[in-house]
């Protein structure tokens, strides 16, 4: 999927999206998004709540394939793929693009069968998942924690452990691209700071999008920023840009008054 330019250096963008529209039966969520995300970069996602930007990451791994009269138009390619041609693989994608909810989600499973019983969905053999289960937990900081009480409940683990083991559950994979919905949100905050500085370690070796209600956050961790608004009742991207223009130098007035604690 990665996609690079060897000659002049150019990296291109991994992630584009050309005039996408989701709709929900009659109700539009979002529409006419044009967004690109460059490989090895962390974006967030900011604005007010019901403005499109989760229905948006359903987008990128066609988690909106299993909602009921759920409609996407336009354009997603990652790399060289079409997300939208009805010859993509659907299953195949979503192990390229992790997701991580807002609420942690492990399975009512052990610690250790909630990593390896993905690997054995995707066709990982028995002999290889060892090592990738303790890689796995080692890359969230978990292995230390928990690697006496892997045959124990993971839903025995704190909230911010069960985040981190869910963000494991995607690593285990090897994605390119993590979406992670406000994966703090429902965390303390020292939990919080744990994730988060787990995020960050993750730039450049993940391509990270991250929906975030907290601006804080987004300026400590993204590269990028995308505010998205809702404008005559449809979710709209309104700009998007470095950390330091969203921040200093915004163009649009929403986002001024957005960053500024005016509005939303």
């Amino acid at each position: 999927m990665k996609s690079a330019n060897i000659a002049t250096g150019i990296v291109e963008p991994l992630i584009e999206t050309e005039n996408l529209t989701l709709q929900y039966g009659q109700k539009t969520a979002f529409a006419n998004v044009n967004l690109s995300v460059n490989l090895g970069e962390i974006l967030a996602l900011v604005g007010p709540s019901g403005c499109g930007k989760t229905s948006f990451l359903s987008c990128l791994n066609r988690l909106t394939d299993m909602i009921p009269q759920c409609r996407v138009q336009g354009r997603i390619r990652i790399g060289s793929l079409e997300v939208l041609n009805a010859k993509t693989n659907a299953n195949a994608l979503r192990r390229q693009v992790g997701m991580i909810f807002q609420k942690p989600n492990p399975f009512p499973l052990s610690i250790w069968k909630n990593l390896e019983l993905p690997l054995r969905e995707h066709g990982i053999h028995k002999e290889q998942i060892d090592a990738i289960v303790e890689t796995s937990l080692k890359d969230v900081g978990l292995w230390d924690e928990v690697k006496d009480r892997l045959q124990t409940s993971a839903l025995a683990l704190s909230g911010g452990q069960q985040q981190r083991l869910c963000i494991a559950r995607a690593l285990a994979l090897q994605p390119e691209i993590l979406l992670l919905d406000e994966p703090c949100s429902a965390l303390d905050p020292i939990a919080s700071g744990i994730v988060e500085d787990l995020i960050t370690s993750l730039r450049q070796r993940y391509t990270l999008l991250i929906v975030t209600h907290n601006l804080a956050q987004a300026k400590r961790i993204a590269d990028r920023i995308a505010l998205f608004w809702v404008q005559s009742g449809v979710g709209q991207l309104i700009e998007s840009g470095s950390v330091e223009q969203i921040f200093e130098y915004p163009q649009h007035p929403l986002t001024a008054a957005y960053v500024t604690g005016a509005r939303g």
